[in-house]
Formats: structure tokens, C-alpha cells, sequence
């Protein structure tokens, strides 16, 4: 289990700096943007601006990384359990706030918001490793 764990920290440890940097700038917009789009819906928002900083960069970026060499539905499935647990516990400790009476809730009910969201928010992994692959290559690999 310990070898394991030193593997994965590795694995980030070694992820090239420009593709990495890549990984911030993009998730960062990210959650910005999906932070405002929840918030102008009234759908749901974070209780704290920096949230973004600390779900979309120091938790989303290196399970993203260590997924990256995965097929798309290994990505969700693990995404999926990150999320669950990530939404489970925003909304508990109550760092993460859900807009009574949403346009979710009259779709789903609100007893499958936080389901709901998860089953979203894992699309993260294998959307967003396509996509920081994708802007990575265009602009640092113009030469090639």
C-alpha cells in the first residue's frame, strides 16, 4: 500500500511543468466559470471564492494526472468516486451551498441533487484531460 502511494505522489512529481501548468490554467477557468454559471442559475455555488483554488486545483489537477493514462470510462468511474465523496462533503460541512427549489430539484427531486451533481462533475476527469491535452499540444507543441 505504502509502495503504491509513493508511486502515484511519482507520478505527479514527474508531470512535465508546462503540462501541469496547463492542468491550473484550465481548471481554474473551469471552476470559475462553472462557479458563476451555478451561481447566475441559482443553482448551486461554493460558500467561498477560493474553494475553486482548493477543488479545482489541489484536488480535480493530480487525480486528473494520475488518471490521465486511463479509457475514458476508467476516468469516470474513478471520477466518480472522487466526486461523490468531494460533494458529500461540501455540502455536509456546508462549504458548498445548493439554491432551494432549483431548476435540479424540480427536475430530479432534491433528495438526488448531490447524486446528480457527482454524476456530472465526473465527466471532469475524462473531459478535462482531453481537453488540457488538446490546448497543451496547440500551444507548446507548435513545432512539432
Amino acid at each position: 500500500m505504502k509502495e503504491k502511494l509513493f508511486r502515484l505522489l511519482d507520478k505527479l512529481k514527474k508531470t512535465p511543468k508546462k503540462l501541469l501548468l496547463t492542468y491550473i490554467v484550465v481548471y481554474f477557468l473551469w471552476g470559475l466559470g462553472m462557479n458563476y454559471f451555478g451561481t447566475e442559475m441559482e443553482i448551486a455555488r461554493f460558500t467561498y471564492w477560493w474553494q475553486i483554488i482548493t477543488c479545482y486545483i489541489l484536488y480535480m489537477v493530480p487525480i486528473s494526472i494520475l488518471l490521465k493514462e486511463y479509457t475514458f470510462f476508467e476516468q469516470y468511474a474513478y471520477g466518480l468516486v472522487a466526486m461523490g465523496i468531494l460533494e458529500f462533503l461540501g455540502y455536509w460541512l456546508q462549504t458548498s451551498y445548493a439554491y432551494p427549489n432549483n431548476i435540479l430539484d424540480s427536475i430530479f427531486n432534491p433528495q438526488n441533487f448531490s447524486l446528480g451533481m457527482a454524476l456530472f462533475f465526473a465527466l471532469y476527469f475524462p473531459a478535462g484531460n482531453w481537453l488540457v491535452k488538446k490546448i497543451h499540444s496547440l500551444v507548446f507543441n507548435k513545432n512539432k
